[in-house]
């Protein structure tokens, strides 16, 4: 564990006192370095249940999973972000470099808090480096709405979550996850228990988010810069997810009175944001309603807690984490070049960029849950779970999956086919740099496919 949050604790001083003409480059490989050496992660929780660092940090196989996700990601940000910072000042440059390798340490240190205090002040601190790179980095004056919406939203559905915790720490005098899940603290009465399932599950449906309230979401992602955007589809989300499944094993078991509103909601999400989606302008916001509608899928996963419904859980936060972050990469690629965000305006893109067109029709394949990429496996487990919970809802996530393929087909061809319009003049070619961060996205999700089982072991 020590081994991976030291170097990444190490990356904010290195980025501070690099030299000017070095920093990109040694920040890059020095985080690219950290994720190799975080691949073990995969290995040690399948031969030991749980691994703990110490008596506050510990990794197990939901963890593990998302921690790599997390490594990996890091220098891919960094790669991205190159030419968004080109014409930045230097120090600048660095304090961009500085918000992200906080980020990534506070991310570590939320997926390995073994305490909920811990766990708490942690998913809360992330907040601070998050708001930082949207608000001062974001390429419009909307930005500043885009943070506070982003900040307001988190700490008012959190407040609950902390009296959740205090309410355990005083009752129980404790508030270990390990200790809380072997005790399965009894509740007095039937209301406490639904106030405390509500307080804790609210927090983390704003942040996966849950359809109602996932208004924060499409404004923070046009406004943040690259980076922004990748951490927040890729890793922020996850953090809901994750909180869900830690915060299900830790008290009695869900009642069906208190799932059915979020299932419900979750299914009714999916379609309706994945219609927002076919009627969308913006490349960017339709990117991000896509999220909410695959997060949907995993809500619905986290809540029936059967074994299938979590592997699946585990499988779909993967594959999204990997396959939005690549979307968001070809979004910028194509507004670095066009200043445009908006469809009708950025057409026939083949016939410039034929190499980046690979890219697209890979990446809306993978979002569209086609093998051989991990997507098709997740979202699979997860509607036969929800099968075998309710049969019903087979209709309601077999029109959400068509209207997925609809919207990334859609995707695909307003961006790429059609008739070049005659005001775009595009004198950037495509560079190795660009190419290699959409190989380093669409490797991991063919080759996991062939061993799917090294995360998820949550299932077994």
């Amino acid at each position: 564990m020590l081994k991976i949050l030291i170097p990444t604790t190490m990356l904010i001083p290195a980025t501070m006192f690099c030299s000017q003409k070095l920093i990109f480059t040694a920040f890059t490989s020095y985080s690219l370095l950290i994720a190799t050496a975080s691949l073990p992660w995969l290995k040690h929780p399948m031969s030991l249940e749980q691994s703990f660092s110490n008596q506050l940090m510990f990794t197990d196989s939901l963890s593990a999973p998302l921690l790599i996700l997390s490594c990996w990601l890091l220098p891919l940000m960094s790669t991205a972000s190159q030419n968004h910072l080109q014409h930045e000042p230097q120090i600048r440059k660095r304090m961009y470099l500085v918000a992200l390798a906080t980020l990534q340490t506070l991310l570590i240190m939320t997926f390995t808090a073994s305490d909920l205090t811990l766990f708490y002040v942690m998913f809360e601190a992330t907040l601070v480096p998050t708001l930082i790179i949207i608000t001062r980095w974001g390429h419009q004056t909307e930005r500043l709405s885009a943070g506070i919406y982003f900040l307001f939203y988190t700490i008012a559905s959190s407040l609950p979550l902390l009296i959740a915790i205090l309410y355990l720490n005083k009752n129980l005098l404790l508030t270990n996850i390990h200790i809380l899940h072997m005790l399965q603290p009894k509740l007095q009465n039937s209301w406490s228990h639904t106030a405390l399932w509500y307080g804790c599950l609210l927090a983390f449906m704003v942040k996966m988010p849950m359809y109602g309230l996932h208004l924060w979401l499409p404004k923070a992602h046009v406004e943040a810069p690259i980076a922004g955007s990748m951490v927040l589809a890729a890793i922020l989300l996850k953090l809901g997810g994750y909180g869900v499944i830690r915060m299900s094993t830790t008290l009695l078991p869900l009642t069906m009175t208190l799932a059915y509103p979020f299932l419900i909601l979750a299914l009714w999400g999916i379609l309706m944001t994945s219609s927002i989606c076919l009627r969308q302008t913006d490349l960017k916001a339709m990117i991000a309603y896509s999220s909410i509608s695959h997060m949907g899928l995993v809500i619905c996963a986290t809540l029936i807690q059967t074994q299938w419904g979590l592997c699946g859980a585990t499988f779909l936060m993967i594959a999204h984490g990997l396959t939005s972050s690549m979307l968001f990469c070809l979004a910028n690629t194509n507004y670095e070049r066009t200043n445009s965000r908006t469809l009708l305006l950025t057409r026939g893109l083949h016939l410039i960029l034929p190499m980046m067109t690979f890219w697209w029709l890979t990446a809306n394949l993978a979002n569209m849950a086609l093998p051989p990429s991990i997507n098709l496996m997740g979202e699979l487990i997860i509607i036969t779970s929800t099968f075998n919970w309710a049969n019903t809802s087979i209709i309601m996530t077999g029109i959400g999956t068509l209207l997925t393929a609809s919207y990334s087909l859609y995707m695909f061809l307003m961006t790429q086919r059609g008739k070049l319009p005659t005001h775009m003049i595009i004198n950037q070619p495509t560079h190795s740099r660009e190419h290699f961060l959409m190989a380093l996205h669409l490797i991991p999700l063919m080759l996991l496919t062939a061993k799917p089982e090294l995360f998820t072991n949550i299932c077994l």
